[in-house]
């Protein structure tokens, strides 16, 4: 006996909106409930929850009318949502090729000011040896940070503290006894 393995939420997707396309009709919930296990192998349990997807994404219409629920979908309004996805997406990729354009025509203007010459070769170095400089400077700082009178004081108010702390302690057993 093997199982049957049960269908994805997107494979259960796309045979409903197949059941809309091949009818071209408009159908209520339980009439959906009917027709998707027989004619596209998906649970009745589930008819609901995909078709309320399918809904809440715009792939499929529906319409109270009276009491009951109407839900349709058609090939034509497919169509028009792609063709209005890719109207989208060829604006937005013309928008970035201007945009692109205009960043390489900026790269270019700002390498104009920057060829390298003897003055900029001699800046550049000059440079680099006193961004050198300072990291050896600080680090010489943080050598010689231990003899500073300030963190010397800290030390000292510290032990101090816990000095004081230690000798209180046995003190306080005694009164507590």
């Amino acid at each position: 006996m093997s199982k049957k393995k049960g269908l994805s939420v997107e494979e259960k997707r796309t045979r409903m909106m197949e059941i809309f396309f091949e009818t071209k009709d408009v159908f209520q919930l339980k009439d959906m409930e009917k027709i998707a296990p027989k004619e596209k192998g998906i649970t009745a349990m589930s008819v609901k929850e995909i078709l309320q997807s399918l809904v809440d994404d715009g792939m499929v219409d529906t319409d109270r009318i009276g009491t009951s629920n109407y839900f349709w979908a058609f090939p034509s309004k497919a169509l028009h949502a792609r063709k209005r996805k890719l109207e989208a997406l060829e604006t937005q990729l013309a928008e970035s090729s201007q945009k692109k354009e205009r960043l390489q025509q900026s790269i270019e203007k700002s390498k104009i000011g920057r060829q390298e010459t003897a003055e900029r070769a001699a800046l550049t170095k000059e440079l680099a040896a006193l961004r050198q400089k300072k990291e050896h400077l600080t680090a010489e700082i943080e050598r010689y940070k231990e003899c500073d009178p300030d963190v010397v004081e800290e030390i000292r108010a510290s032990q101090e503290e816990q000095l004081f702390l230690v000798h209180r302690l046995p003190l306080e057993n005694q009164f507590l006894q």
